[in-house]
């Protein structure tokens, strides 16, 4: 069986490894260090500039890229995510005011400050950001674990709206911020479960476990294959040198809470009904063509890409093991056309920017491309030979704003650590 061969062969590579080896030497991470160094700075500085004290817990928590695998994890799949250098970094310390009963949190990033209400709520008082801390917050005290009035400051690298996860890395960020002031920790399973239920509940948003599970468990030099049934993972060594992760945003906005996101959801679901099946490990593409006169085209289209690239992500992890670029690279082309076609969420922006990768091609240093998250705009992700990344990183910003008339960004990065206190009770971890 193609799942438990993957699982033998990355057990086989990891023996081979040393597990303690990190990429810090890398020039890329060391550029990150030095990005992750100043944020926290700015963010104990605004702190200590608002409420006069010093913050008595720092925590951080990444975004994250998912190299392949889209849409799988909310259908039992399996996904290929890593932690981004890029992060959400809160600095916090607990109120004198006996008498508050919330928490006072202000985002250096847009300048904003919120209040929120500390308690074990159902469902959201807050509006915008404010709806995802409230939710951690409720979810940390239903697990019965007592918080504090605090003040809080949040920064953030981690491009908002462009399918990096800035939401789930602010979640992470918050719980791992609250088992620093209450000195209660959590699971790391348990944290990223939290996480998500107060995405569900509080942000109306249907996401799987991807997101707040690779901010929860990254880990540097390594990617993640994720089943998203079992919660397993299975690290996968990426620290090849020669190798490059380039995430490029469109800068096209998206907003995925209910519409179409939540469309596909329901189509996905609809369809694995029809098909009496459990789950769609047991769906095959032969099951998929026996059933076409009972499901909608929508269903089929959704139901076909949901089959193709559970297959696909095994096969990708198994030759990013061994390190066959050029096999990941048309996996993930294959991967974007199927979003593109079947699943319906990219667009012109995007397949722009995936089209420009392929005419640049292997011979000019690019292995391959797609989109990355949601969809709807955000980002694409690229596997590119390191020595060419700068100058196909121009490339792709040239012609795209040429052909386009939008200015896209773009960064690399190499695999991150996940959510972590850097201060505890006033001290550096």
């Amino acid at each position: 069986m193609i799942i438990n061969r993957v699982r033998k062969y990355l057990l086989s590579v990891l023996q081979k490894s040393d597990s303690s080896l990190t990429d810090l030497s890398h020039p890329t991470s060391l550029l990150a260090a030095e990005q992750f160094m100043k944020l926290r700075q700015h963010v104990e500085s605004e702190f200590r500039t608002r409420f006069g004290r010093e913050p008595s817990v720092v925590a951080a928590a990444p975004g994250r890229v998912n190299l392949i695998g889209e849409h799988i994890d909310y259908n039992n799949g399996f996904v290929l995510p890593m932690a981004i250098e890029r992060y959400v970094i809160i600095a916090a310390d607990s109120c004198s005011d006996s008498s508050r009963d919330y928490a006072t949190f202000f985002s250096s990033s847009i300048q904003e400050s919120t209040d929120i209400p500390i308690g074990a709520s159902s469902g959201p008082t807050c509006s915008g950001w404010g709806r995802y801390i409230e939710g951690v917050i409720a979810g940390f005290v239903s697990g019965g674990h007592d918080v504090s009035a605090l003040d809080a400051v949040i920064g953030s690298n981690v491009p908002n709206g462009g399918g990096l996860s800035s939401s789930a890395a602010l979640e992470v960020a918050t719980a791992t911020m609250l088992e620093g002031i209450t000195g209660h920790q959590l699971e790391a399973p348990e944290k990223a479960l939290l996480c998500q239920r107060a995405e569900h509940e509080f942000a109306g948003m249907p996401c799987g476990i991807m997101d707040q599970f690779s901010s929860v468990f990254g880990m540097p030099g390594e990617l993640m294959l994720l089943d998203c049934i079992s919660q397993e993972i299975q690290t996968v060594p990426f620290r090849e040198e020669d190798v490059a992760v380039l995430i490029t945003n469109s800068n096209i906005k998206h907003e995925l809470t209910g519409g179409e996101y939540a469309e596909r959801r329901r189509q996905c679901e609809s369809a694995l009904k029809k098909l009496s099946l459990s789950s769609w490990r047991d769906v095959t593409s032969g099951d998929l063509d026996s059933a076409r006169g009972r499901l909608t085209d929508d269903e089929f289209a959704c139901g076909r890409h949901v089959v193709t690239e559970i297959a696909r992500t095994l096969d990708a992890a198994e030759a990013f093991a061994k390190g066959q670029w050029a096999s990941v690279g048309e996996l993930m082309y294959s991967s974007h056309e199927s979003l593109q076609k079947d699943f319906r969420v990219s667009c012109a922006e995007l397949d722009a920017l995936v089209r420009i990768n392929r005419e640049i091609g292997i011979e000019g240093g690019v292995y391959g491309s797609r989109m990355t998250g949601g969809g709807f705009g955000g980002c694409i992700v690229t596997l590119l030979q390191s020595d060419c990344a700068n100058e196909v990183r121009e490339k792709i910003l040239t012609q795209y704003e040429n052909e386009t008339g939008v200015a896209g960004s773009s960064f690399v990065s190499r695999p991150a650590l996940g959510a972590h206190l850097i201060k505890r009770n006033g001290n550096d971890n």
